[in-house]
């Protein structure tokens, strides 16, 4: 993997923990569930980062119906 595509990654890997460590502070301070759009963007994030590495041209966005 290039030099370029880890940097790419440690900053996608960077944000989705920061996302996933802001839901779990919520869950534990005030038992609520996340919001669904919520979940729906840092499975994109996921998705992303999953086709970085893996070397797969951009797909276009998901349209979700919320």
């Amino acid at each position: 993997m290039s030099q370029s595509k880890r940097e790419a990654a440690t900053i996608h890997l960077r944000h989705v923990r920061e996302e996933l460590r802001e839901i779990h502070i919520c869950l534990n301070d005030e038992g609520l569930l996340p919001e669904p759009g919520e979940l729906k963007a840092l499975l994109s994030q996921m998705e992303a980062l999953l086709d970085l590495l893996n070397g797969v041209k951009k797909k276009p966005a998901p349209v979700f119906a919320d």
